[in-house]
């Protein structure tokens, strides 16, 4: 199956070859479960990531970000170029995700929020594992207006975080430490885990095994709510802290969160440039060409658990153009950084 599935892929990728421009795809990932997340089962584990990157590197040509970002640039993109990026720094993505990228000889781009490096644990996780560790039937979330929920069944907890999470995502980042002491002590857990994120050490091993580290802020703030000078620090300074971390220049950087004009405006896309980055991506569903912004890159994931579905997704996202981008600045264009 996996081997019909990549000639159909290869097939196909061809006659868009011919009928298309050359295009960049960018797949994002945060987890690759060591295995399969009975909370989160769409979530990759090691046996689906490792298909899925079998058939990447069968059927296009990998590169990592800044690669692309230099041939997007210079006008010189191979044909079926595609880059993998992780966000966040997760453990999961040196103890998982790089020995099944290595065996393929695939490189990728970890984008890192360096506020939870050793030890540390991101706000959306707190949540998660309250709701998944509590063992109380019911719970009272009224606080968070979502009344009282029953927990009898895996569903259950998992709609219970989709509901928690957006409301609390927006919050500032004071607020959102609030909100988790908060469902600590309604959910009754007492103990969340610290080896949710990536050590110093591992972060050095991706890099020494030629992986590329991209910035992704201190604290993963929405930039939007900051004010412009707090949202500089956490630009800055994660940027200063990777680069003293790995001893190399870092040159790539992933909004948090990612939404145009929601999560960034105009004017975190020139601070991006100003203070020394070369490309940045989004979420906002695409695929880039020379041309774009190339502080504004489209990424997607593809989803579905079985290959074929997986791929055919990846394949019909190759003619996507239709991303979004930042509302410009108030003289009509995103002007060059001064």
């Amino acid at each position: 199956m996996e081997l019909l599935t990549a000639t159909l892929a290869k097939a196909t990728l061809g006659a868009l070859d011919v009928i298309t421009p050359r295009r960049l795809s960018i797949l994002i990932y945060h987890r690759v479960h060591a295995r399969p997340d009975s909370l989160f089962p769409h979530e990759p584990d090691t046996r689906s990531f490792d298909q899925r990157m079998r058939f990447v590197a069968r059927s296009f040509n990998v590169l990592s970000l800044g690669e692309a970002v230099h041939h997007l640039a210079a006008g010189t993109l191979p044909p079926r170029a595609l880059a993998i990026t992780f966000d966040d720094g997760y453990a999961d993505n040196a103890e998982v995700a790089l020995p099944i990228l290595r065996r393929h000889g695939l490189t990728a781009t970890f984008f890192v929020a360096t506020g939870f490096l050793d030890g540390g644990r991101m706000w959306n996780d707190s949540v998660i594992e309250c709701l998944r560790t509590s063992t109380k039937p019911a719970l009272d979330l009224e606080a968070f207006g979502l009344g009282r929920l029953p927990l009898p069944e895996l569903s259950d907890r998992r709609a219970a975080i989709e509901q928690l999470l957006p409301r609390i995502k927006y919050l500032t980042l004071a607020q959102r430490e609030e909100a988790v002491v908060q469902l600590q002590a309604i959910t009754g857990v007492a103990a969340l885990p610290a080896d949710l994120m990536m050590r110093t050490d591992q972060i050095r091993a991706l890099h020494s095994a030629g992986m590329e580290i991209g910035a992704h802020t201190v604290r993963h703030p929405i930039l939007a709510s900051l004010t412009l000078a707090e949202a500089e620090i956490e630009i800055v300074e994660g940027k200063r802290c990777l680069e003293a971390m790995v001893d190399a220049p870092v040159d790539v950087f992933a909004y948090p969160n990612g939404k145009p004009g929601q999560d960034y405006q105009a004017e975190h896309v020139k601070l991006v440039e100003k203070v020394g980055f070369r490309g940045a991506v989004t979420t906002s569903r695409g695929v880039a060409q020379t041309g774009d912004d190339l502080f504004q890159l489209p990424r997607y994931t593809p989803w579905g658990n079985a290959l074929p579905v997986w791929s055919m997704r990846l394949l019909a996202h190759q003619r996507r153009r239709d991303f979004q981008l930042a509302p410009p600045c108030a003289n009509g264009q995103r002007s060059k950084p001064a």
